[in-house]
C-alpha cells in the first residue's frame, strides 16, 4: 500500500510527459503528411537525381 504513494505520482507525471511531448509533435507539424513517408519511399533516387 506504501507503493502508491510513489507509483501513482510516477504514473500521473510520466503520463503527463507523453502528453506534452504528443502535443508538442501535434503543434510543430509532425502529423501533417501522413502519406508523403509513405509514398516517398517507392521514389527511386536514381531517376529523382537526373
Amino acid at each position: 500500500m506504501a507503493m502508491l504513494v510513489y507509483l501513482l505520482p510516477l504514473a500521473l507525471f510520466l503520463g503527463a510527459l507523453g502528453l506534452t511531448a504528443f502535443l508538442w509533435a501535434l503543434r510543430n507539424g509532425q502529423y501533417e503528411d501522413l502519406d508523403g513517408a509513405a509514398a516517398r519511399i517507392l521514389i527511386d533516387a536514381d531517376k529523382a537525381a537526373e
